[in-house]
């Protein structure tokens, strides 16, 4: 672990997102709440959370931090069929917080995936990235 004890204590904040590609017709039945298993984006939305929180214990050199704030949010492109997951995640800490919003993120869209594969088997995870960090040494923004 990286010895954080002589920085300030800032007000951090990250933001990622994933894109979990289906067909429309498997993302239709995401956004109309239709899957075998219930509302895939609530589920997701409660994954990212948990996931958040248990960050340091998923990710053995990061800090645990006292998260003030996770915001995980679901948005259906029946179109396209995506399902994205943008998660933004705030503390008051030495470190950063783009893993915890980057593993929200990880874990919303595997619970997407496991919510959608008994509909279509071939559901992928496309991307994984961090949109934006602020605060400490350097801000971030994609």
């Amino acid at each position: 672990m990286v010895d954080v004890s002589d920085k300030s204590e800032t007000s951090r904040w990250a933001r990622a997102r994933a894109v979990v590609r289906m067909s429309p017709d498997a993302a239709a039945r995401v956004a109309a709440g239709d899957a075998p298993k219930g509302d895939v984006a609530t589920v997701a939305r409660i994954a990212a959370i948990q996931a958040a929180k248990r960050t340091d214990e998923l990710i053995p050199l990061a800090h645990s931090l006292p998260l003030t704030h996770v915001e995980p949010t679901v948005t259906v492109d029946v179109e396209q069929g995506t399902v994205t997951l943008v998660a933004e995640a705030r503390v008051a800490a030495r470190t950063g917080v783009e893993m915890e919003a980057m593993v929200a993120c990880s874990i919303g869209a595997l619970a997407v995936y496991d919510m959608v594969k008994g509909i279509e088997p071939g559901v992928v995870i496309e991307r994984i990235e961090l949109l934006d960090k602020t605060g400490g040494k350097s801000d971030f923004h994609r």
